[in-house]
């Protein structure tokens, strides 16, 4: 068994194989990629949503013809 000051080193997450990056370029593309990973934190919460601003209601059923079809459809959804 190994104790916990004997762990064995982990992969480096970042490697560069080829060319001479400065400290700079690497911290860039750091940032970069930890922007893209998503970041992995909640969502922020915008509050209650306005109706007015809710896409379903811009979008149509489908029609249903039939008996009392032209009534139903001036019905809240």
């Amino acid at each position: 068994m190994t104790g916990p000051e004997e762990e064995t080193p982990a992969r480096p997450v970042l490697r560069i194989v080829r060319g001479d990056p400065s400290p700079e370029e690497v911290a860039a593309l750091t940032v970069v990629l930890a922007a893209a990973s998503g970041g992995g934190g909640e969502p922020e919460d915008t509050g209650p949503r306005s109706v007015w601003n809710e896409r379903e209601s811009l979008v149509r059923r489908p029609l249903s013809p039939g008996p009392g079809a032209w009534r139903a459809s001036a019905l809240p959804r």
